[in-house]
């Protein structure tokens, strides 16, 4: 045991509200979807029952069409901007009006083989509700092929490059007068700007416009694109929930069919200009032309290639710390904002899960090694400079802490859980 793992679960309960856990107090003052679930992977190597918690919690406000919020506004914290009012769901509890990538079947599995025996009643409880979203996510946002989102804050990574071809097309002009509340907590030049927040928020004023009905923000919404990021989490959240669903003695055979579904609409979003899978503005069939790390995904999916390894290798071997959110040869890279550069220790740790499995042990272990350098240099913070590992955004942050207890500290002779 070390300072690091004892730090590590500190965070994890300095940040449990009871039954759902805050990504950090103060800048993210409630729960979010896929910060949550991988709490519930952290919470697993010390606390087995207050894992399954966090995924009940979690999927207790999935709305009858089978979405799960990105936020559930537990408890109102008026500072907070935009929260409950602005989305004006109806919900009970209050939630957003879109989602997040549905990794939660993934992490779901990796609690479950922790103690398959504890968690099997706690499992069979939460799987239909994870069948639900899968199904949604197929119905709704799979129309076009590839899994598409209708907000940048869906992909969960916010800012990043991919969406600017699609932001541009939003008119946030006639949005009134507000006040942020992330740029009171961290570095504004670390955070989007005014511009990105104003069509934000014009894209949701358009979902409560039309009483978040799904058809029409897909048919007539401001923003809808293609993202490889959310397409390769669901692509393996179908083979995890699968693989659940057989283990309870369920048929799996319609998750099957629509992952087959997903993995035939690849060459969608396969960018031959650009040699990796990139984002597409569904409005007018343009690509992104950005190479993200979303597109690097692709291998927690089993979709990699050798055109993508040598992407891969190219803006890796250009930084020091993990792999950059984005392109540091691109004019947009930077290093320190949000999603348009740093490294995110929860993403390397999805990506080495999809290197382990393709039989590259190697780069794997090399990407574990580079986070634990930064955790060990700084502690439990947001995201950092692949550069030069400052840390960035918020301080003794929840996922960043979970990965530590479930991968960064681990040596190579330590198997990783749930890998197989």
């Amino acid at each position: 045991m070390t300072d690091l793992d004892d730090k590590a679960r500190a965070i994890l309960r300095l940040n449990d509200k009871g039954g759902y856990t805050l990504p950090t107090h103060g800048l993210y003052p409630y729960q979010w979807n896929w910060d949550s679930a991988f709490a519930a992977w952290g919470f697993a190597t010390f606390d087995n029952p207050r894992a399954w918690d966090e995924l009940d919690t979690l999927m207790a406000s999935q709305w009858p069409s089978g979405m799960v919020p990105h936020i559930i506004f537990h408890k109102v914290d008026p500072g907070y901007f935009p929260g409950p009012d602005v989305w004006g769901t109806g919900q009970t509890p209050p939630t957003s009006g879109i989602t997040q990538p549905p990794v939660a079947a993934t992490m779901a599995r990796l609690v479950w083989e922790m103690d398959p025996d504890a968690g099997r009643d706690r499992l069979a409880a939460l799987y239909p509700k994870l069948l639900a979203w899968h199904r949604w996510w197929h119905e709704v946002r799979c129309t076009h092929g590839p899994a598409a989102i209708v907000h940048p804050w869906e992909s969960g990574r916010d800012n990043c490059p991919d969406w600017d071809i699609g932001m541009a097309g939003v008119d946030g002009s006639s949005v009134g007068p507000y006040t942020r509340r992330d740029t009171g907590h961290v570095d504004p030049d670390m955070r989007p700007t005014k511009e990105d927040y104003d069509r934000y928020i014009t894209i949701v004023e358009f979902g409560r416009n039309c009483g978040w009905d799904d058809k029409t923000i897909v048919d007539e919404g401001p923003f809808l694109m293609s993202d490889p990021g959310t397409t390769f989490v669901l692509l393996r959240a179908h083979r995890d929930l699968a693989v659940l669903g057989q283990a309870l003695g369920h048929d799996v055979s319609q998750i099957e069919e629509w992952a087959a579904a997903l993995r035939s609409a690849l060459p969608q979003i396969w960018n031959p200009a650009l040699g990796a899978y990139d984002a597409r503005n569904l409005r007018t069939g343009a690509f992104a032309n950005v190479l993200g790390s979303g597109a690097f995904l692709a291998y927690l999916a089993g979709a990699g290639n050798t055109e993508l390894d040598t992407q891969l290798m190219r803006v890796w071997d250009a930084v020091s710390y993990g792999i950059p959110s984005a392109d540091p040869e691109a004019p947009s890279f930077h290093s320190r904002k949000y999603w348009r550069g740093p490294s995110w220790p929860f993403l390397n740790a999805l990506l080495a899960i999809g290197f382990t499995e393709n039989g590259r042990a190697d780069l794997a272990e090399r990407l574990r090694a580079e986070t634990e350098m930064m955790l060990q240099k700084h502690g439990f913070w947001e995201y950092f400079d692949p550069l030069d590992a400052a840390p960035c955004g918020g301080a003794d942050f929840t996922w960043t802490a979970a990965i530590w207890l479930t991968w960064a500290r681990h040596k190579p002779d330590s198997e990783m859980k749930g890998a197989a």
